[in-house]
């Protein structure tokens, strides 16, 4: 089971199940935002089939969408120590929480007839933005407990004896 002992012996903390614990989290990063760029993608494509304004609100939700799978793909790589980049998970889990507000306040009161299929699909996008933040808070908290415990057992380079 190699894939398992790659994952047991490189992992920064935690072993397996913590390793599991974050490609788990990181997949659903990665699931959710893909899903919230085809929600709000179908109101850009509308508005720009129509020729009419695209919404600055819209594109904001894309490019979170964006950046959340970039970054989720270059966590993936196996050299990549995604607790290093623990700073851009709070930067990108405000982003979210920007967007979930954003977009609550307009569609959470919200109250749409059945034919107001949009107004539904955007109603749903909502809770998908929250979901999305709640899971970037968490990888957030989770990589900054990692950093702050892993920074000081640094060695130094030549002989490994000295601590950093």
């Amino acid at each position: 089971m190699a894939p398992l002992d790659f994952l047991t012996t490189h992992s920064s903390s935690g072993g397996l199940p913590g390793a599991l614990a974050r490609l788990t989290l990181r997949f659903l990063q990665f699931i959710l935002a893909i899903t919230v760029a085809g929600l709000y993608g179908v109101d850009l494509h509308h508005a720009q089939q129509a020729h009419a304004y695209t919404d600055g609100k819209w594109v904001y939700a894309e490019v979170v969408a964006v950046l959340s799978i970039v970054t989720v793909l270059v966590y993936a790589v196996p050299l990549v120590k995604s607790w290093w980049g623990f700073g851009w998970d709070w930067v990108l889990f405000i982003l979210w929480t920007a967007l979930f507000g954003l977009f609550g306040k307009i569609y959470i009161p919200a109250h749409p007839t059945p034919r107001q299929a949009g107004q539904i699909r955007m109603k749903h996008a909502v809770w998908v933005d929250l979901v999305n933040m709640l899971l970037w808070l968490v990888t957030a908290c989770y990589s900054t407990f990692i950093w702050f415990r892993n920074r000081g057992s640094g060695r130094t380079l030549h002989t490994g004896r000295g601590k950093v």
